[in-house]
């Protein structure tokens, strides 16, 4: 059979696993085999999994695994997290045990303002336009009445527009820069619907529609999570000198680059793994979040640390437009769990936890990082890893554990190691 194909979206699911068999799998009952593995016996559930994303032919798990003990606000908590990534969850789960011990976390909901914008060339008298613009203006935030009417009875809708001059960066560009509000929703599909309501309402001789879409970059929707302790009780031996290289490390971060975009991912490891076990748009986040840590012009850390009055302090601020209701949040039934676990949040404490989630996450590795090195931690969780690359069985497993306890880890090592047990050695 031909690699190209025509009417691909209209094959049953058998017939786009066969396409995919005679053309791409090596082995085709083994890679049909492993495609079937997957799919949920459940066919309403499978169904519902089918018709989240177009042409589904099997579904791909990563790990859901919990993160207890957090302390936030006051309030406990158990955080859900889905990631493939070892040690996330255990590096989450210490920091919360240590962090619990030392009055929790902190944190608040600085504002929640979310952004769209209409995108538009004109090629006239500026002045005409913006007197254009401040004549229709209410009439363009009424052409979205029937779409805000359920969101301004929940406090939400359309705060403000904005008509903004960016021709000195593009010729002839301008944009309507609107304020929302939306309240437990993350909003999208509202945003866009009243941008496009705007933009057909906004018709003056000279002015081309580009396009109008939300943005992801969300500098008013922030929040921020803090800890804090006495100098004293932050590492058991020499805790001024331990504070002071962790703070150090964060310093480094906010003036080198190459620091930052891993001391960052770092970040995202946490609040990703929690985004994604609520069904939240993980994507959207994780570009607002970068686009945040270069609000300046230069790339930096999203966590800031110092030492003020005898306390150790670390926080962290940084953008999130989360929703708990619409969208994967009320569909997906882990999503709907992960809800429940989290004591069904309003969207401000889901953008609470989530701020802590990446704290606590930067937190564990930058602490590994100037004690005993990050190595010692991530290939201890590694290890498995590599033992099931291998094919060990169980009791090969737990004599190579005992063998590696306290050394180094590596692939080869692990390989001869295995080797020596296989064959008698």
């Amino acid at each position: 059979m031909s690699k190209m194909v025509k009417g691909f979206s209209r094959f049953t699911k058998e017939e786009k696993i066969s396409w995919l068999a005679d053309n791409f799998f090596q082995d085709k009952e083994k890679g049909k085999a492993t495609l079937h593995q997957y799919l949920n016996d459940d066919k309403d559930l499978q169904q519902l999994h089918d018709e989240f994303i177009e042409n589904t032919i099997s579904n791909f798990y990563v790990p859901y695994a919990i993160a207890p003990n957090f302390i936030i606000n006051g309030k406990p908590y158990a955080i859900p997290m889905a990631i493939e990534e070892s040690s996330v969850v255990a590096a989450a789960s210490l920091t919360a045990k240590f962090w619990g011990e030392r009055g929790g976390f902190k944190a608040e909901v600085l504002s929640t303002v979310k952004i769209g914008q209409v995108h538009f060339t004109y090629s006239g008298s500026k002045d005409d336009l913006e007197r254009y613009f401040s004549g229709v203006k209410d009439e363009l935030i009424r052409a979205t009445d029937e779409i805000t009417a359920n969101m301004r009875k929940r406090g939400g809708g359309i705060l403000d527009i904005e008509l903004r001059d960016r021709t000195a960066d593009l010729l002839d560009y301008y944009q309507l820069h609107v304020r929302f509000e939306t309240g437990d929703s993350m909003g999208a599909n509202f945003i866009n619907s009243c941008l496009e309501a705007i933009a057909h309402s906004f018709k003056k001789e000279g002015i081309f529609i580009v396009m109008s879409i939300l943005s992801n970059y969300v500098p008013e929707c922030l929040v921020k999570a803090e800890v804090s302790c006495k100098i004293e009780s932050f590492f058991p031996e020499d805790p001024e000198l331990y504070a002071r290289k962790f703070i150090q490390a964060v310093q480094i971060a906010e003036v080198e680059p190459f620091r930052a975009v891993t001391h960052n991912k770092g970040i995202m490891n946490g609040i990703d793994a929690v985004i994604l076990a609520t069904g939240n748009d993980f994507r959207a986040v994780a570009a607002g979040a970068h686009a945040y840590a270069s609000k300046d012009g230069r790339y930096r850390s999203l966590t800031h640390a110092k030492i003020e009055g005898g306390y150790f302090k670390f926080w962290i601020e940084l953008p999130l437009s989360l929703g708990t209701v619409g969208g994967l949040t009320r569909l997906h039934p882990l999503a709907k769990l992960s809800m429940e676990i989290l004591q069904n949040p309003t969207a401000k404490e889901l953008m609470q936890i989530v701020a802590v989630a990446g704290l606590a996450q930067n937190f564990a590795a930058l602490r590994a990082l100037t004690t005993t090195g990050i190595q010692q931690g991530h290939m201890k969780m590694h290890l498995m890893n590599i033992l099931n690359q291998m094919e060990a069985n169980l009791h090969e497993k737990e004599l190579i554990c005992k063998e590696f306890k306290g050394k180094t880890i590596s692939h080869s090592a692990v390989a001869e190691c295995l080797h020596k047990i296989r064959t008698g050695h």
